[in-house]
């Protein structure tokens, strides 16, 4: 039990030299792509650039001791920092002290949430956020968080937490462009986009090998960071109005808990929640990804446990929210990255960088970092899911549109909730009338199809309704409905059978309901039979009155109820 709560000291056993060797090649690789990341993050959630590299230090040790992946890279994230902006700004302004307290405290209210999903086993509730949603959700982020980046590309001030107050602010403020700024912020958009699709074929053109390529590709924002930094150094850019990110504390953060404010909390606690969910979905999902190609698992409550000490880590050491992210946990795995421990290892990069290298981004522009987020996150967009979801599910596709809509004009917080809300009402209204089925023998066999689908054999005193969902008490009138219509219109039925193949639950409403056709079926002279009840809805029923008041018989199989019954009178 103790080594589950604290998986280091279940591979930590059999750590070696050649562990060691990968973990920290790997480290090394993230520390360098994590710099500018945590930066860029920290500033997206509208906080000084320090704190983006204080929630990247402690956070990946408390993971690596508590979490499961061997190679998810924990630290600020895009869609959670952009949470995180949304919620604290509507309660401080910033750049304010209260604004950077109330950023602390969400991320420990949500560590405190996740510990306790995950010591009580409710990462299911993380099920409530379906694939459509958290498609339209992060597409309209990405579109939101490009859009918001667009000031510091422009050089100018403007503000929103949708796109319709940014696009607006934005209006306002375009005669005031810097254009020094704009050929930056554009030119290191040109070179990122180009270092992604071309930088790895002229690597391998000049000899440089397969995977040392491939991982030279993936940490072109150092390039960038590193040429505009000299190129504003150099020029005194600053002079002509580039905003630059200027001083950053050097040393590492202090350590103290976070203000422990009643009203605060009770604020924050709704968001809190949804940034707990949004980021355990987007963790989890990266996670499994990574643990399925090395043929390894994770479990999904410990790493809640793993995210919550993370997000505790990243509060009392003066940081905010922080998951797994996608493309450094991708490279952390690509890099080799055998243990948890290239986590630590990252962690002590992070701090040296902290202590020593933050004078040698004073002249770093903000563009540079605005450039940085968009490329990352234009990536996240997939408009064309839409496209897709409206082929397949009319349903799916009006959750994730109506996700993408409220997200993008009333904010993140609204349209994570709308989503969700309508995920869980079209859920009820598709199982409260679920699908079903009279069936008949296929000719020669001992299956049972549709009878509108496939030619098949019936008897006209036997009818079977094979019902194809669980019956709980938002569909059990449903039922009670399906079966008087269809006694009502064959006189000759002298059994009906209710085929209950994908039955997995049967709860108290509808066993009265059950109840109530027996009852009804009894005073019409119709016979009352069950086929194909599972086992642990069996179990269930055996707890009842129904198998005792049942006018006909439970069977096994669907074919020994039709060569029973079609004989009989």
């Amino acid at each position: 039990m103790f080594k589950h709560y604290f998986p280091i000291l279940q591979w930590s056993k059999n750590y070696n030299r050649q562990m060691l060797s990968g973990d920290l090649i790997a480290a090394i690789i993230v520390t360098i792509m994590l710099i500018p990341q945590s930066l860029a993050y920290a500033l997206l959630a509208g906080l000084p650039a320090e704190v983006g590299l204080y929630a990247s230090i402690l956070p990946l040790v408390a993971y690596t001791i508590f979490g499961t992946s061997r190679t998810l890279a924990v630290g600020p994230v895009a869609v959670v920092s952009l949470m995180t902006a949304a919620a604290v700004g509507n309660l401080a302004i910033q750049g304010t002290e209260a604004y950077l307290t109330a950023a602390i405290a969400l991320a420990f209210i949500s560590g405190v949430i996740l510990i306790l999903m995950g010591i009580f086993r409710l990462g299911l509730l993380a099920n409530f956020l379906s694939h459509p949603v958290i498609s339209g959700f992060i597409t309209a982020s990405g579109i939101i968080i490009a859009a918001s980046q667009l000031k510091h590309i422009l050089g100018i001030d403007a503000s929103g937490h949708n796109l319709l107050d940014i696009l607006i602010s934005i209006e306002h403020q375009i005669s005031e462009v810097n254009y020094p700024t704009l050929v930056i912020g554009i030119s290191a958009i040109v070179f990122l986009y180009w270092s992604r699709k071309h930088l790895k074929t002229l690597l391998l053109s000049i000899g440089i090998n397969q995977r040392l390529a491939d991982l030279l590709a993936k940490t072109g924002p150092v390039f960038v960071v590193v040429i505009t930094t000299l190129a504003t150094w150099s020029g005194e850019l600053q002079s002509l109005g580039v905003k630059i990110i200027g001083d950053i504390p050097q040393g590492l953060p202090s350590l103290a808990m976070p203000a422990f404010d009643t009203d605060l909390w009770q604020q924050l606690f709704v968001s809190a929640l949804l940034i707990s969910l949004v980021g355990f979905v987007e963790s989890v999902s990266v996670a499994q990804t990574l643990a399925a190609k090395r043929r390894q698992r994770i479990s999904p409550d410990q790493e809640l446990v793993g995210l919550g000490a993370s997000n505790i880590a990243a509060a009392v050491s003066g940081g905010f929210p922080v998951t797994g992210g996608f493309s450094r946990s991708v490279v952390n795995f690509d890099a080799g990255a055998e243990t948890p421990a290239a986590g630590a290892f990252t962690a002590v990069g992070i701090a040296m960088a902290t202590l020593l290298l933050t004078p040698l981004i004073y002249f770093l522009p903000k563009a540079t970092l605005a450039a940085t987020i968009i490329v990352a996150v234009l990536s996240l967009v997939d408009l064309g899911a839409l496209k897709r979801t409206w082929i397949y599910s009319r349903n799916d596709f009006a959750a994730m549109l109506t996700t993408i809509i409220v997200t993008l004009v009333q904010g993140v917080e609204l349209g994570i909730i709308a989503g969700i809300s309508l995920s869980i009402v079209l859920h009820l209204h598709r199982t409260s009338t679920p699908h079903s089925a009279l069936v008949g023998l296929v000719p020669g066999t001992e299956h049972f199809r549709n009878i509108d689908r496939h030619s098949v054999n019936t008897e006209k005193h036997i009818l079977t309704l094979r019902i194809d969902e669980s019956l709980y008490f938002a569909n059990a009138r449903y039922l009670e409905d399906r079966i008087y219509a269809l006694i009502s219109h064959n006189s000759d039925v002298k059994h009906l059978i209710l085929m209950c193949p994908a039955v997995n639950l049967i709860d108290a409403s509808a066993l009265e309901s059950l109840e109530a056709i027996n009852a009804r079926l009894k005073d019409s002279g119709v016979t009352f039979h069950l086929s194909e009840v599972k086992g642990p809805v069996m179990d269930k029923l055996k707890r009842s009155h129904l198998l005792t008041d049942l006018t006909g018989e439970v069977f096994l199989s669907q074919y020994a109820a039709w060569e029973a019954l079609r004989k009989a009178p």
